[in-house]
């Protein structure tokens, strides 16, 4: 693999990890509750929104170390597509004037889905956890 790639990767990878573990603190900042009630106004359970609180603060914070990547990109790929699904879809792509269309959880959403694809542990702690193969 080039350094091209490995750095590319791990900056996409680090920096889709700060953007959800400061959406994650912005959702605990307005107090779960409130979350919660949101999730319960678009016909959710209301414990969704705890779920996706802590998925955000924890998955970005491990998304920034390199541990368990794929398995969170994965889980906030599906977030990303529910938001656009359940809130944005009918805003369209750019908003509708009074409100941000989807094209936000459409960038994050690809991003997460390349770092679920991919599988780049250099430079992150999942190097250490996953079984090293050798050439035969």
């Amino acid at each position: 693999m080039s350094n091209m790639k490995l750095w590319s990767y791990t900056a996409v990878r680090v920096l889709l990890g700060i953007i959800f573990l400061v959406h994650g603190m912005a959702k605990f900042q307005m107090g779960l509750g409130n979350v919660s009630n949101f999730f319960q106004s678009l016909g959710l359970p209301g414990a969704l929104g705890y779920a996706v609180a802590i998925i955000e603060l924890i998955g970005g914070i491990a998304l920034i170390a390199g541990l368990g990547s794929r398995y969170v990109a994965g889980l906030l790929f599906l977030i990303m597509i529910g938001a656009i699904v359940k809130v944005k879809l009918g805003l369209g792509l750019m908003g509708d004037g009074k409100g941000a269309g989807y094209e936000l959880e459409l960038a994050l959403a690809l991003a997460s889905l390349y770092i679920a694809a991919e599988n780049y542990t250099q430079l992150g702690l999942d190097r250490f956890l996953t079984k090293r193969t050798t050439a035969a």
